[in-house]
């Protein structure tokens, strides 16, 4: 145990206080929808079973005929075919990307379409619009983005404030109140449920932001510039087909991609144009197993493969804590997520009732600092590091600073 800063837990308390009450409202929104969002496949299987699922009777027809029969039912040619993997699976072909993308289910035995899916068609897409921008757009991810950023600093703050003395010792992380009223009470809720899953939380959060405008896009171009994304070809950019006789059939590269013994769902990439190229390549959150061929079309000749060793460290690491942000690493995973998001709703709900405990009438009742109190050079260059990385926390601070400045010079000016 060391021994806490008095003025300096009073100025980080202040600082909570005030991140609580800018993030408080949507964290709660946050959660409740991310908790929801989790249950996202076990909700949609049931009301897709019918677009999905054939029944096998007859001789099915060739993958390249399915093919065919999907192209016109696609506003954009697709991209990928995911091979089935049972014989009452319907095969599905695919254009587009995230919200834009749009799956026509093939029943290879009767040779017609048993429909269509897009994210869009779904309730979960209303909660996941929810829970990625309140349904507000641009302005609405800017929001978001702010409010984590800010949950940065409740944490790293949280932690400080929360952490007991010498005089509680390893007792002070565990201890609940129960008996001195409900403020204590919730108090304790808060800060010691906050301070267990604190590294979880952060966890999340870093699996969260990269969705995020602002941190998002300089990650992308911090990716970008020390070359630690996706490699080029990854998504066979660049890569051309030799144009030169017949095109080689999808029924082919099935027959190929069978043999790779390859982990997870796998996929075909279709060529886009007459010089474009096939692909190979498997989903799977065991993402070391990840891999990728690209192929001529005509010749079949492999002209780059791709290992998930191949992929630069930071979008490995983002794709990692992007996946467990949304508990697919497993049912541990997933059980974990759950947990979180009903913790974080919980904590909050506590730091809420806490809070209108203590409020005095008609005041915010914001924690008092000693006013010779300044902040160490550490401490700052934290403030400063923080608003870099996460630039919209920083413009905040900015504010928040400068309208204090004019408010005491106006105070001043006054006396």
């Amino acid at each position: 145990m060391f021994k806490k800063d008095h003025k300096l837990n009073q100025w980080l308390w202040k600082w909570h206080f005030i991140a609580g009450l800018i993030s408080l409202p949507i964290v709660i929104i946050l959660a409740i929808t991310g908790g929801i969002y989790l249950f996202k496949d076990t909700y949609e299987a049931p009301k897709q079973a019918h677009i999905k699922t054939v029944e096998v009777k007859g001789e099915a027809l060739s993958y390249q005929k399915q093919w065919q029969l999907a192209k016109p039912l696609l506003h954009k040619a697709p991209n990928t075919m995911v091979i089935p993997t049972k014989a009452d699976q319907a095969t599905a072909f695919t254009s587009g990307m995230f919200s834009h993308k749009n799956s026509v289910y093939v029943n290879p035995y009767k040779g017609e379409v048993t429909g269509r899916i897009s994210p869009k068609d779904s309730n979960m897409y209303t909660v996941r619009k929810l829970h990625g921008e309140l349904l507000l757009g641009q302005f609405g991810t800017k929001i978001v983005e702010l409010v984590a950023s800010w949950l940065f600093v409740l944490i790293i703050t949280g932690i400080y404030v929360f952490w007991p003395g010498k005089k509680e010792g390893i007792k002070g992380f565990f201890k609940i109140r129960f008996k001195q009223g409900k403020r204590i009470l919730f108090r304790d809720l808060h800060a010691v449920f906050g301070f267990w899953i604190s590294i979880l939380l952060l966890m999340t959060l870093a699996g969260g932001m990269p969705w995020t405008d602002v941190f998002g896009d300089n990650f992308k171009w911090l990716q970008k510039v020390t070359k630690t994304g996706f490699p080029k070809t990854w998504h066979a950019r660049g890569l051309k087909s030799n144009v030169e006789g017949q095109a080689i059939s999808l029924d082919d590269m099935v027959d190929l991609a069978k043999t790779m013994n390859l982990k997870g769902e796998v996929s075909i990439g279709l060529p886009k144009d007459e010089k474009g190229v096939y692909s190979i390549y498997n989903t799977t959150f065991d993402l070391g197993a990840q891999k990728r061929f690209h192929f001529d079309q005509y010749s079949g000749e492999q002209l780059v493969n791709h290992n998930w060793e191949d992929v630069g460290i930071l979008m490995r690491g983002r794709m990692w804590f992007m996946a467990f942000h949304q508990g697919q690493f497993g049912t541990w995973n997933w059980i974990v997520m759950i947990c979180v998001a009903v913790l974080l709703a919980f904590i909050s709900i506590a730091a809420l009732i806490s809070y209108i405990k203590r409020k005095p009438a008609k005041k915010w009742g914001t924690p008092k600092v000693p006013a010779q109190f300044k902040a160490g050079y550490g401490v700052i260059a934290l403030i400063v590091l923080l608003g870099i990385v996460f630039p919209l926390f920083g413009a905040s601070v900015l504010v928040i600073v400068l309208t204090s400045f004019f408010k005491k010079k106006g105070k001043q000016a006054l006396a």
